[in-house]
């Protein structure tokens, strides 16, 4: 076991992000608070965390309402949770030791303290430890599974990807070339993002407040239509890519951050009634029931970003008393890549 240098100071209390209030619709800035809380003592088999970067996703946002889902809803003035990755600055495990990087789900926070086994190495020698919340961790996890195991990709199909620009869209984009793809078209929300879309690889892009997204999709798409969709959105991408598919279609149904601020019920796609006459798969996925494949993605990956399949792009915010704002600002589609908080 292992205990902190001479020259590092072991915290007592930790600054953390608290949820303040239910947000109604959108998320604003008295939904959260900044607090201090006490660190508790170190018990056998545990590890004391500085975290370096914090992740915020989209997921996230259902977690602030009091309603039954997948994940527990957050409790009021507690501490927010997600993805991290820090240094142990403390340690009594035998399993890691003080100056290992580590990812664990105590996020929101600058210390975190908790069993050794509920944290994972992060192989800085392959990439930079912020890496391993994006690319080489969950989200990397979520495009692979997505688009391999949920939507079953073949090579020679066509892809089309909403939200492409974003940590998940980006990489669903660069494997399904990857993994031979005919063509991958990709949906954003700024000229920016389009033509970073074409930078990654994307054979077509188009930005969906051009236009209509059926229209604009079908022009991209052509006769030949898209074989698998890729859904970050919901709502009217959803829409558009029924009308798109092909008999015998996949839609790996991944998010929809296009409702996840309503605050009236919203209608279903219009022509869900194509999903029967197409023989189509619709099938909503989360990708902790697919962590059994994470070794095999985790070697593609790393193989990928070694030869430069794969790029990836992170949007950064410095501060954990910013990471709200970052947090609305991702809602607001205000990132390319993934969205960080820098401590």
């Amino acid at each position: 076991m292992s205990t902190a240098t001479e020259t590092t100071i072991v915290p007592s209390t930790t600054q953390e992000i608290q949820l303040a209030a239910r947000p109604v619709g959108r998320p604003v800035p008295a939904d959260f608070r900044l607090a201090s809380s006490e660190l508790p003592e170190l018990q056998a088999g545990q590890v004391l965390i500085r975290n370096l970067f914090l992740s915020v996703d989209p997921y996230m946002r259902g977690r602030m309402n009091d309603a039954k889902s997948y994940a527990a809803p957050y409790e009021l003035n507690e501490a927010m949770e997600g993805g991290a990755v820090g240094e142990i600055i403390a340690s009594r495990s035998d399993d890691r030791k003080v100056g290992d990087v580590v990812v664990h789900s105590l996020g929101w926070r600058e210390y975190a303290v908790l069993d050794s086994a509920a944290t994972a190495p992060a192989r800085t020698d392959l990439a930079p430890a912020p890496a391993f919340l994006g690319a080489l961790g969950m989200t990397g996890l979520t495009a692979f599974a997505g688009l391999l195991k949920v939507a079953n990709l073949q090579p020679g199909e066509v892809v089309f990807v909403s939200g492409a620009a974003g940590a998940v869209g980006s990489l669903v984009g660069q494997i399904a070339k990857a993994m031979g793809a005919s063509r991958v078209i990709g949906s954003a929300g700024s000229a920016e993002k389009v033509a970073r879309l074409l930078e990654l690889g994307f054979d077509n892009a188009f930005n969906y407040n051009d236009g209509p997204v059926a229209e604009q999709l079908a022009a991209a798409a052509g006769e030949r239509g898209i074989d698998v969709y890729f859904d970050n959105v919901g709502g009217e991408h959803l829409e558009a890519a029924l009308s798109a598919l092909t008999v015998g279609g996949r839609v790996a149904m991944c998010g929809a951050i296009s409702k996840y601020n309503a605050t009236e019920p919203t209608p279903a796609p219009r022509n869900l009634m194509m999903a029967v006459g197409k023989q189509l798969t619709l099938k909503g996925f989360l990708v902790g029931s697919y962590w059994q494949h994470m070794g095999e993605f985790a070697e593609a990956m790393a193989g990928w970003l070694a030869d430069g399949t794969v790029r990836y792009d992170e949007t950064i915010v410095d501060g954990l008393e910013n990471a709200p704002q970052a947090f609305m600002d991702l809602l607001d589609g205000a990132n390319t890549g993934k969205m960080l908080v820098r401590l």
